[in-house]
């Protein structure tokens, strides 16, 4: 019988941290006339997200905090905001990836009314979204247990645009969305061009015809804020370029 022994497994290496200094927009309507800053500092892993700050904040420091976020994938799209100035999904910012050497600046997203803290209330962008009937209209019905055929081709025509997860990151950047409430803004667009060029749908006239109007495509400024802002990297102004062709030449 053997008398070795065992060598005890070594313990796993620390994992280091580092400090970050998260300044955060915050508006309270019960107590707040106008939004204020306030600054956190949060021990983070390389790992982490803003997400992850975000939440170590509200949970460690100051419960009080309040911002939206459902999967934390990158897939709901509840957690948009602006991070050092530009558009981003806060599940989807590593703080490493940021410039450490200075503070990292969190606020809501803009031209949306402000409702608390990172929260706007989206109401606005989504009623945009309703008023150019996201939904498939087929005016005839399938052969008999059959489906709508529609070819790869056909199918590639509008991949791009049914990649949008309603994030509001591209709208909210939009210049002209900020300073006219009335315009439709590239996310609804972009969910029409989904619809428009879908060779399954009988509708995209209609469609057109909605975003005809002077808050409709023609809005637009081409200054590719859009795409730049989109986290799922859908070429936003290329869609709504597409349906301007659409509205002068008819759907191809």
């Amino acid at each position: 019988m053997s008398n070795a022994v065992m060598d005890k497994p070594a313990a796993p290496a620390a994992i280091p941290t580092f400090t970050a200094t998260l300044i955060i927009r915050r508006f309270d309507p019960e107590f707040d006339d106008e939004p204020r800053w306030q600054d956190f500092d949060v021990e983070l892993h390389a790992t982490d997200r803003v997400l992850d700050a975000l939440h170590k904040i509200k949970w460690e420091q100051d419960g009080s905090l309040s911002f939206r976020r459902s999967c934390a994938h990158g897939v709901c799209g509840s957690d948009a905001m602006r991070i050092n100035g530009k558009n981003r999904l806060a599940c989807k910012t590593l703080i490493k990836d940021l410039d450490l050497t200075k503070p990292i600046y969190v606020e809501a997203i803009k031209g949306l009314p402000l409702e608390k803290d990172l929260i706007v209330d989206m109401e606005p962008f989504f009623q945009s979204y309703r008023d150019i009937n996201p939904f498939l209209m087929a005016g005839h019905a399938p052969d008999k247990g059959k489906e709508r055929v529609q070819s790869p081709v056909e199918r590639a025509r509008f991949d791009d645009t049914t990649k949008c997860i309603l994030c509001a990151a591209c709208t909210s950047s939009c210049p002209v969305f900020w300073t006219d409430g009335q315009y439709f803004g590239p996310a609804a667009i972009v969910n029409a061009h989904r619809f428009i060029f879908d060779s399954r749908d009988d509708s995209a006239q209609v469609r057109l015809d909605i975003l005809n109007d002077k808050e409709g495509v023609w809005r637009c400024r081409t200054t590719f804020n859009c795409t730049e802002a989109c986290p799922r990297g859908i070429q936003v102004t290329q869609a709504i370029s597409e349906v301007k062709q659409a509205i002068l030449r008819g759907r191809a």
